[in-house]
C-alpha cells in the first residue's frame, strides 16, 4: 500500500491488489517507528495520520526474573517524532488507500487473490487472480510481490529462500483493561516462560513467546493453565485475561527469520516479507517493508515511466536494502540467542539478565543506541521519488 501510494503519487498506473474485503487482520504488526512517522512527515500525511487513535511509547522497560531493567529510551533521539506509535494495521493501511484516492494513477483492487504469475518469454508479465466475479489476468510491466512470509508470488517465481531459523513461536492474544490500569512494563523474561504486553488503551496486545512448535503442547496443558502461567507472568492481567474464553481467542504466530538469495526475476521484484521474513524481536517487520517500498520507488519511479527496467536495474533495490535486512536479522539472532533461547529453557533455576542488559540499564545514554537501532533501523530511507504535477 505504501509502495502504491509512492508510485500513484508519481504518475505510474498502479494497480494494488488485496486478497481480503478489507484490511482487518488482528494480530498484525502494528508497531509503526520514527523511521515510517518520518517517511509520513515527508510525504505530508503526518498531521492527519496522528490524528488516528494510537498510543506512543518511549521507554521500553523490561523484567528479567525479579530485576526490572530498561531496554531503550527513545526520547534521547535527536528525530522529530522520538516515539513509536501504536495503530491498528489497518488503520494504517485504510489511511494510505484514503489518501492515495487523490493520485488518478493508483487503483485498488479488493477481494483479489493474486494466484500464478503469467509469463512471456521468459519474464513475468502479470498475474493471474481469482475475483468474486471468476479468475482474470491482469498484465503488468513490472508486478511487486508484497504478498508476506508466505509469498505466493516468490513460490511462482521459484526464488530460492535462506533460512535462518528461530528459537520459538508467539502466541498473540487480547486482555481487557480496566480504567486507571497502567503499567510501563513491555516485556517479561523468567525462567522458561516470556511475554510482551503492549498497552492499546481499553485493552492490553499480549505476546506469549513459547519454544518453537510447542503450541500443541501448550493446548494440551488446558486453557486454565496458559491463563495461569499468563497471570503468574504479568499480574496486572488477572481481571482482563477472563476475555480469552477459548483457544480461539488465541493466535499462533509461526515465526521464521528468512531472506531470499535473489529478489528478482525479469519483470519481477518482491519487497517487505517476501523478501525477507523478520522475527517479532523490537517490532521492526513492519518498518522495514515501509523503507522497501521508500527504496523501490527512489530507484525505480522514474524509470517506470518509461517501461519495466531491466532486471539488473530491479536488483538495485536489493543491493541497496539487503545490508539493512542482513544488519537487523544479525541482531534479532543475537537476541535470541542470548536471551529468548536461555529463557525458555525449562527449569527451576534463578533468571539473570544478560551482562549486556545489565549494562545498557546501569548506562543511560546507552539507551539511546539501543533505541537509534528499534526506531531507525539501519540506513534509514527518506522519499527522494518524484511527484506528478497532474
Amino acid at each position: 500500500m505504501m509502495l502504491g501510494y509512492l508510485l500513484g503519487r508519481a504518475g505510474i498506473d498502479t494497480l494494488v491488489l488485496e486478497k481480503h474485503a478489507d484490511f482487518f487482520r488482528d494480530f498484525r504488526g502494528d508497531t509503526v517507528h520514527p523511521s515510517t512517522l518520518q517517511v509520513m512527515d515527508e510525504l505530508g500525511l503526518i498531521e492527519g495520520f496522528l490524528k488516528l487513535p494510537h498510543q506512543q511509547l518511549q521507554k521500553m522497560d523490561g523484567k528479567f526474573g525479579g530485576t526490572s531493567i530498561r531496554i531503550a529510551d527513545l526520547s534521547r533521539l535527536k528525530v522529530k517524532y522520538p516515539f513509536i506509535a501504536f495503530m491498528p494495521q489497518w488503520d494504517f493501511l485504510n489511511f494510505l488507500r484514503e489518501s492515495g484516492k487523490r493520485f488518478p494513477t493508483l487503483k485498488v483492487m479488493m477481494n483479489a487473490d493474486a494466484t500464478d504469475l503469467v509469463w512471456s518469454g521468459g519474464s513475468v508479465a502479470g498475474v493471474l487472480a481469482d475475483t468474486p466475479d471468476g479468475a482474470v489476468e491482469i498484465r503488468a510491466d513490472l508486478t511487486i510481490g508484497c504478498d508476506g512470509r508466505h509469498s505466493i508470488v516468490r513460490q511462482r517465481a521459484n526464488l530460492e529462500v535462506e533460512e535462518i531459523g528461530a528459537p520459538m513461536d508467539v502466541l498473540w492474544f487480547r486482555a481487557g483493561k480496566r480504567a486507571g490500569e497502567n503499567e510501563s512494563l513491555f516485556a517479561r523474561v523468567d525462567t522458561g516462560k516470556m511475554m510482551v504486553t503492549f498497552d492499546r488503551g481499553d485493552y492490553w496486545q499480549c505476546a506469549y513467546v513459547i519454544a518453537k512448535d510447542q503450541y500443541d503442547a501448550v493446548k494440551a496443558r488446558g486453557l486454565q493453565a496458559f491463563r495461569d502461567d499468563v497471570i503468574g507472568m504479568a499480574p496486572i492481567l488477572k481481571s482482563g485475561i477472563s476475555d480469552v474464553k477459548t483457544w480461539d481467542d488465541v493466535k499462533l504466530l509461526t515465526v521464521a527469520i528468512n531472506r531470499l538469495k535473489r529478489w528478482t526475476r525479469p519483470g519481477l521484484l518482491c519487497i517487505g516479507d517476501a523478501a525477507h521474513a523478520m522475527s517479532p524481536v523490537g517490532g521492526v517487520g513492519v518498518n522495514l517493508a515501509v523503507q522497501d517500498a521508500v527504496a523501490t520507488a527512489n530507484l525505480l519511479a522514474a524509470k517506470l515511466a518509461v517501461g519495466c527496467p531491466h532486471e539488473n536495474k530491479l536488483d538495485a533495490v536489493r543491493r541497496r536494502r539487503e545490508f539493512p535486512v542482513r544488519m537487523t536479522q544479525a541482531m534479532q539472532v543475537v537476541v535470541q540467542n542470548n536471551i529468548i533461547s536461555v529463557a525458555l529453557q525449562p527449569g527451576d533455576r534463578p533468571l539473570q539478565a544478560p551482562l549486556f542488559a545489565r549494562a545498557i540499564n546501569a548506562v543511560p545514554w546507552l539507551q539511546g543506541i539501543t533505541a537509534r537501532f528499534v526506531a531507525l533501523g539501519v540506513r534509514p530511507e527518506h522519499v527522494h521519488s518524484p511527484a506528478s504535477r497532474d
